[in-house]
């Protein structure tokens, strides 16, 4: 129910004519409904492979649409995570029908271009990198994608294949693709060049929707060549999108059957190929459905105990603030003079003196301000934070400091430790030295 939840949630946002729009959801009775568009179209490549010609000219229209529906999704800080040829249908059965972009079933809303670990979801031949080294990742992993559909778009089977799932990830991993002869003998250097920009093994060096709608191959019809990239006259010449083609056979896109299996195309003697349906693991969607839910429970435990320690510095406990630290930790912070202190001396020295109950201090209350936490996997997170401190001066007047910090934390047996931490600005006892000489950490 919460995910159909968050699917609608972000369906509503969507506004666009290449994106399959919400109208409603209704819940009677126990049942949950989403009430779609009507599109009758069927997927894009059965329409493909019931064409007599397909050019790259074609190929070119129908991923800019692809692309068009991505870029309006990431300007509304949403992430798809499952673009693969089965949610590209078409709105209707009419020549040159709008391709529409559907299921959104584990998109998930970001924050701009911040990148976070979101869980490990989607299909396993069009999964980027920075996801299967279970990596923060954003918009990205979408770009990604589209690469993987292009080149499938192009010449009917996929860039990364493998029956092993394991080899198929480092394939992945490693970005170890080619273009074959003779299915790419034809195709042009531009066409390969967007592939290559989205299919970057470095999501930050991976082009973006919007600049790939400024590709030359995509924006300029002048720049594709007009030649076919197969002849679809024999309906029964057909490969997954998602499995090797016989090498004897024209490169032509089949939908995969339903019920989550796919066809395959086996090589048989005198060169013609054969269709079998099986289930493939490689095919099926990935979900970790309790990741997002995940994600927002370490978060709130990172707050949490980020608020414990700065209430340990605050009411002067070392006991308490050395429990939630690691021995080793590092830091940088203005009263060290920009030294790397490792340690909890230097923290043992500041409790003994400064913070003190015999040193002259203010009470200070201590309050954290709009606090970001990026978890960095089950057992690791940063946390960013303004840290303000408001006391009372020596003469009634009410004073405050404002600090920026960020903290990392590990999980230890169980335990969430800080292993570094890093604040910037002018050390907190020279900003209150005019009331009372004390410091924070």
């Amino acid at each position: 129910h919460q995910k159909l939840e968050r699917e609608a949630r972000i369906c509503r946002q969507l506004k666009h004519p290449n994106i399959v729009r919400l109208h409603d959801s209704i819940s009677e009775e126990g049942f949950h409904y989403l009430v779609f568009d009507l599109v009758t179209g069927g997927e894009l490549f059965e329409d493909i492979v019931a064409r007599e010609f397909y050019s790259e000219a074609d190929a070119s229209h129908c991923i800019q649409q692809v692309l068009e529906a991505v870029r309006h999704c990431h300007e509304s800080n949403i992430v798809h995570r499952d673009l693969k040829p089965e949610n590209l249908l078409l709105a209707s059965k009419t020549k040159g029908a709008a391709v529409k972009l559907a299921d959104f079933g584990l998109a998930i809303e970001v924050n701009g271009e911040q990148t976070q670990w979101y869980g490990f979801a989607g299909t396993p031949g069009y999964l980027s990198p920075e996801v299967l080294k279970k990596e923060p990742y954003g918009k990205p992993v979408d770009i990604w994608a589209c690469g993987v559909i292009l080149y499938i778009l192009l010449v009917g089977y996929p860039p990364f294949w493998d029956e092993d799932q394991h080899r198929l990830y480092n394939q992945i991993k490693s970005g170890a693709y080619d273009y074959p002869s003779p299915e790419w003998d034809t195709v042009t250097t531009e066409a390969k060049r967007l592939i290559d920009s989205m299919l970057s093994i470095n999501p930050s060096r991976r082009i973006s929707a919007t600049d790939a709608l400024k590709h030359p191959w995509i924006c300029v019809n002048a720049a594709v060549s007009a030649t076919g990239i197969q002849s679809t006259t024999n309906g029964k010449k057909s490969s997954s999108s998602t499995g090797p083609i016989s090498p004897t056979t024209n490169p032509i896109m089949s939908a995969p059957a339903s019920g989550g299996n796919r066809s395959r195309a086996t090589t048989q003697s005198g060169g013609s190929s054969a269709i079998k349906e099986s289930g493939d693991s490689n095919s099926a969607t990935i979900d970790d459905t309790n990741d997002i839910e995940r994600i927002d429970r370490l978060s709130l435990e990172i707050t949490k105990v980020t608020e414990q320690l700065l209430q340990a510095i605050a009411n002067s406990d070392y006991e308490m603030y050395k429990s939630l630290c690691d021995p080793k930790i590092t830091c940088f912070e203005p009263e060290t003079i920009g030294n790397l202190v490792e340690g909890l001396d230097f923290h043992k020295f500041y409790f003994d003196t400064v913070l003190s109950a015999k040193a002259s201090k203010p009470t200070i209350n201590c309050t954290m301000l709009t606090p970001v936490v990026h978890t960095l996997g089950d057992e690791s997170a940063c946390i960013a934070y303004v840290l303000l401190l408001q006391y009372i001066d020596r003469n009634g007047q009410a004073q405050s400091v404002r600090t920026e910090e960020t903290r990392v934390w590990h999980k230890k047996d169980s335990r969430w430790l800080c292993v570094h931490f890093h604040r910037s600005g002018m050390p907190v006892a020279a900003a209150i030295k005019s009331s009372f000489s004390s410091t924070l950490f």
